[in-house]
């Protein structure tokens, strides 16, 4: 009988610990502090959108190409932006004005819900978390991920969990009814084109001061499952980097993940930047866009970001395969054996797939015309919402009549 108030003792020493760790500056940015907003508690939310966004602050990529959507949205429709990080919530509150809640249980989440009338719950990814908000049966679920590009990873098995889809183009549509037996793609999608697309700023190019013409090159992470690993830094970065360099200014956007899955691939990042003339970090994709002459990347959502720009572009070659695309059946791929400067000066000179790309634009995009995909976008949440409402009331009525 004595160990167990020693038992408690310890319990309560372990959440103490725990608590101060999760309060202190050396928790890791890719844990969740879970540090719940208190005051929140037991208060329905006056939404009627909510964004679920349980991962921390370096999924934060995945999140702030909606910013501009979701803030056009929040002025018809008001959205709340629930988080398990209370850091996350706060940069997020900073850079948009939406109201940010830090919710660390599932059953905080509950207890909120049942008494509020959220209609509309919202994802930018596939995080298994996901799952805790998913469980709710009076919201319609909308998945609009954070990104349309060829992967294999672009579809997945998990849309069967979201009512519907916001897909970009007929592209997108087109691989989730090839690549997911099983599953209505057409009935459960909706295309709306890039929204992401619309809060781009329109930034004025910044030439290479020595007249040289630059290159960018931003390859995407190693992934977390081999099928998919597309990343080329290991393949092409270093000899990339050594063929062009002198020759033209090559500016290096690295993936904000690289090096979290092998430490080879962290590796190979750092050779890069220390041979790069300028490492983008700190600025907007559309500032790298619009001061490079061509881009080198990997099979990735970057390349339908850079169609619209018309600018020549470049794919290296994998090492895995990826799903049939119309957009890789034109692009060029840069295989490591290939003679890389000789290559680039092709392609900056005479750009042979330019007509090709720029006839798929709208295959991939939608419509680019700017304000167009917000639109529909807006659209899309309000006729989802008035479904939800038409089923929500019909699902009370039979319950009120026991059927």
């Amino acid at each position: 009988m004595a160990s167990e108030p020693r038992v408690g003792l310890v319990r309560r020493l372990q959440l103490w610990a725990i608590g101060r760790l999760r309060r202190s500056r050396f928790l890791p940015v890719g844990m969740p502090d879970k540090l719940t907003d208190e005051a929140r508690l037991g208060m329905p939310f006056t939404q009627q959108v909510m964004l679920y966004f349980p991962t921390p602050q370096d999924s934060l990529y995945q999140l702030r190409p909606w910013y501009h959507a979701l803030k056009a949205l929040d002025e018809v429709h008001p959205i709340v932006c629930v988080f398990k990080d209370s850091r996350t919530a706060k940069v997020v509150r900073a850079e948009t004005g939406l109201d940010c809640v830090t919710l660390a249980r599932y059953g905080q989440l509950d207890e909120i819900l049942s008494l509020s009338d959220v209609k509309l719950a919202l994802y930018v990814n596939h995080d298994p978390i996901n799952f805790e908000s998913l469980r709710f049966t009076s919201l319609v679920h909308v998945y609009l991920g954070h990104g349309d590009s060829d992967k294999g990873v672009s579809v997945s098995n998990q849309v069967k969990a979201y009512d519907w889809c916001f897909l970009a183009g007929q592209a997108a549509l087109d691989r989730t009814a090839s690549a997911v037996m099983l599953y209505d793609a057409a009935a459960h999608s909706i295309l709306i084109g890039q929204p992401q697309l619309d809060g781009a700023a329109v930034v004025t190019g910044t030439p290479s001061p020595d007249g040289r013409q630059t290159v960018l090159y931003a390859p995407t992470w190693e992934a977390s499952q081999p099928s998919v690993s597309y990343g080329s830094l290991e393949t092409h970065g270093e000899a990339l980097l050594r063929a062009l360099s002198g020759t033209y200014r090559v500016v290096y956007r690295p993936h904000p993940l690289n090096g979290v899955i092998r430490p080879s691939y962290a590796a190979a990042d750092a050779v890069v930047r220390s041979l790069a003339d300028r490492v983008d970090t700190d600025v907007t994709l559309e500032q790298s866009f619009a001061d490079s002459d061509l881009l080198i990347t990997d099979v990735s959502a970057v390349t339908l970001n850079w169609l619209p720009t018309g600018k020549p572009l470049l794919v290296t070659q994998p090492l895995v395969s990826y799903p049939p695309s119309r957009l890789m059946d034109v692009v060029p791929q840069l295989a490591a054996t290939d003679d890389f400067a000789s290559v680039v000066a092709e392609h900056l000179s005479a750009d042979p797939t330019k007509a090709d790309r720029e006839a798929l634009v709208a295959h991939y995009l939608g419509d680019p015309t700017p304000g167009v995909a917000t639109a529909r976008f807006i659209a899309a949440c309000e006729d989802v919402m008035a479904i939800r409402d038409r089923e929500w009331t019909a699902a009370k009525t039979r319950g009120a009549n026991g059927v």
